[in-house]
């Protein structure tokens, strides 16, 4: 028996479209992809959250020669957001790549990896974490994690 999954997104053609929230967001973003240290691959990517409590925190990716040692933007993010302010939910992400030639012109999505921790983060914080992947122009809004990872390997499997 076949069957499918459908991943559901809004595209958004312009960052004029986006509501003033969430064009901050994006521009912390970006701002942040400008400081990564990516001296090796120079794809830098920046990530801002936004918590309940209206604070965003910045992060970006950081390089080692030693590849599998780097770190990506958004867990930064999410990590500094979880050690300094436990228990406050994130509400909103955005995240942001550029390379020596600017902010790409497609929106970048998380890798899986940074993909399974934003869902964990998701599902403790008991509320969907809005997505936004912009490119120069366009982004892609998610309504949740989940909707990236719609067959998501989670806690239960561990207490099986």
């Amino acid at each position: 028996m076949e069957k499918r999954l459908t991943v559901i997104y809004h595209l958004i053609p312009t960052r004029i479209m986006l509501d003033s929230h969430e064009k901050e967001l994006v521009e912390q973003a970006e701002l942040a992809a400008g400081n990564a240290y990516a001296p090796y691959s120079g794809f830098k990517v920046g990530a801002a959250v936004r918590l309940t409590n209206g604070l965003t925190i910045t992060g970006n990716n950081q390089e080692n020669a030693a590849f599998p040692s780097s770190i990506c933007a958004e867990q930064v993010a999410i990590a500094y957001a979880r050690a300094n302010y436990p228990g406050t939910a994130i509400v909103m992400i955005a995240i942001v790549a550029s390379t020596a030639n600017g902010t790409i012109t497609d929106p970048v999505t998380p890798c899986g990896n940074c993909r399974q921790v934003l869902l964990e983060v998701e599902q403790s914080g008991e509320k969907p974490i809005v997505m936004l992947c912009a490119g120069k122009e366009k982004t892609l809004r998610f309504t949740s994690i989940q909707s990236l990872m719609p067959l998501s390997f989670s806690e239960k499997y561990l207490k099986m």
